[in-house]
């Protein structure tokens, strides 16, 4: 019997990956961009999360948010030029109920409630009420041709560098804003107003009384966001 041992050495190569040394060049380079992937894949879920609670918290109608935090609040001041000539300053309009409206000659909606507004400008101007038109986002020929066509003799004039509609948070039209004899803004409506609200507050501004009902009403069917 052969007591000699095999002294022959396995000569297969060796495959097990020594975890001490760096990774090739190439790997390195996968791991790095995997992982800038994780991250920029990371913050683009928190980006969209922050967008939809945003949302979320502003899901009140537009019309809702035009202007609303001007009610009891001081009516901010109106200085313009008038169409037809002269010039419109808070003095003409102190101490005297005000009925402030913002329109412009491409808004059908405007269209609609400018008989109405011109008819209870003559009408509530023999008790004191003052009516303002504030044209915005308008040209000046086409403003002038509105007012010839609804026969509008209240004062109307331009907003030309939107400084009143921003003061007084104006995101689309119309928009109406009641103030009382002490320059307080008690009222606000977006969109076409009906003639019979129009009349209650008027009526309220001349008698002094305290608003009853609801201080805001919209009508987002008549309402058109600013361009």
């Amino acid at each position: 019997m052969d007591m000699c041992q095999d002294s022959t050495v396995d000569e297969r190569p060796d495959y097990t990956v020594d975890a001490t040394q760096p990774a090739p060049n190439g790997r390195r380079r996968i791991d790095v961009w995997r992982i800038a992937a994780i991250v920029l894949a990371v913050v683009g879920v928190g980006a969209l999360t922050a967008l939809l609670a945003f949302g979320l918290s502003n899901r009140s109608p537009v019309t809702g948010r035009s202007g609303a935090t001007r009610i009891d609040k001081p009516a901010p001041t109106i200085n313009m030029t008038l169409y037809g000539g002269g010039a419109l300053s808070p003095a003409d309009y102190a101490d005297k109920p005000t009925v402030v409206n913002f329109w412009a000659s491409w808004c059908g909606p405007c269209r609609q409630e400018a008989p109405i507004f011109e008819r209870l400008s003559r009408e509530y101007g023999e008790r004191g009420v003052k009516f303002i038109g504030i044209n915005i986002q308008d040209a000046e020929s086409d403003a002038e041709a509105y007012l010839r066509e609804y026969d509008i003799t209240y004062p109307n004039g331009r907003d030309g560098n939107g400084s009143i509609s921003i003061d007084y948070g104006v995101i689309g039209i119309p928009v109406t804003f009641f103030i009382d004899r002490h320059g307080i803004v008690q009222r606000r409506w977006a969109g076409v107003m009906r003639e019979t609200q129009l009349r209650q507050w008027i009526d309220e501004l001349v008698l002094g009384t305290a608003p009853t009902g609801a201080t805001q009403g919209e009508n987002p069917e008549g309402y058109e966001p600013l361009r």
